[in-house]
């Protein structure tokens, strides 16, 4: 079947969340569940989609979405939503599904050689890295084996950045730390490889600074803007995806937390110019996933 027709979608929204698995278990638990949907200000009751619910609703939309779970069993105990699932989700819905995946750090070279089957047997496309609920510093050499699989595939590497919703309100955060998502950190990761595209996911609040600042000095680092409506964007965020940033700047929207209709009627609103909107909603991410038809501005 044909993949992503870059021509006529209006929109690829590079960060969706696989959060419910085909046996209808959840990669949460209830209260971080409950804690983010009243971060986010979602129906904590409401029903997160299946991988076919999600696809349905880029189609309606006609947008196409990067998908991927968040492999946090080493911390929470919980099983994701399988890569494979997901894999397979977007073979059957390759005109608006682009498979990414999630292995934990701390599986080391076993997660190393994961990688390199879901990438070359699955065509999984890059890999998401949550460091908070991972527990780990995104310069951990540990986590060096990994980056390693990643380069040698020309895997891009997607990590959480600044504040998480997740466990936000909740008693003591959830137990969930912040100090590991500072963008600094990752800055370590794009000097040692440099052949890595990197995405830094989210304005990274308290750290915006840090992020364009690595952005800015590392070529390979691309900045997506999900996970915050666009009206509450901090004004160096603007002023770099207008100027400097302007092609690596990614639509992200974080559904199911935020929606893809809210996402874009505030960008709509947004002091973009009218030649880099169309970049950061489409051609930027087309030419970053090595789609067709990515190359232009307009």
């Amino acid at each position: 079947m044909p993949g992503v027709d870059v021509e006529a979608v209006t929109a690829i929204d590079v960060h969706t969340h696989a959060e419910v698995s085909s046996h209808g278990h959840q990669s949460l638990d209830d209260s971080l569940h409950d804690a983010s949907s009243a971060y986010f200000g979602t129906d904590k009751a409401h029903r997160r989609p299946t991988l076919e619910e999600l696809a349905a609703h880029y189609r309606e939309r006609n947008m196409a979405a990067v998908v991927f779970p968040v492999d946090t069993e080493s911390t929470t105990g919980l099983p994701a939503v399988p890569n494979d699932e997901v894999a397979k989700a977007a073979a059957d819905n390759p005109d608006v599904l682009i498979p990414f995946a999630s292995i934990d750090p701390a599986k080391g070279r076993l997660g190393a050689r994961e990688a390199r089957r879901l990438v070359t047997e699955c065509g999984v496309k890059g890999f998401k890295f949550h460091p908070n609920l991972q527990e780990f510093f995104p310069n951990d050499r540990s986590a060096y084996v990994l980056y390693e699989a990643l380069e040698e595939l020309g895997a891009i590497a997607l990590f959480h950045t600044g504040q998480t919703g997740i466990g936000a309100g909740a008693p003591g955060g959830g137990g969930i730390r912040l100090k590991y998502s500072n963008p600094l950190y990752v800055d370590d990761v794009a000097a040692d490889f440099p052949g890595m595209p990197i995405i830094l996911a989210h304005p990274s609040f308290p750290w915006q600074d840090e992020a364009l600042s690595v952005a800015v000095h590392k070529p390979q680092v691309h900045i997506d803007l999900s996970g915050w409506s666009p009206r509450y964007f901090p004004p160096q965020l603007v002023r770099y995806a207008n100027s400097l940033l302007q092609d690596r700047v990614l639509f992200g929207s974080d559904y199911p937390v935020i929606s893809p209709d809210r996402w874009l009627a505030d960008f709509a609103e947004l002091d973009i110019k009218p030649e880099v909107r169309p970049k950061i909603l489409k051609h930027n991410a087309a030419r970053l996933l090595g789609l067709t038809g990515g190359e232009g501005g307009a």
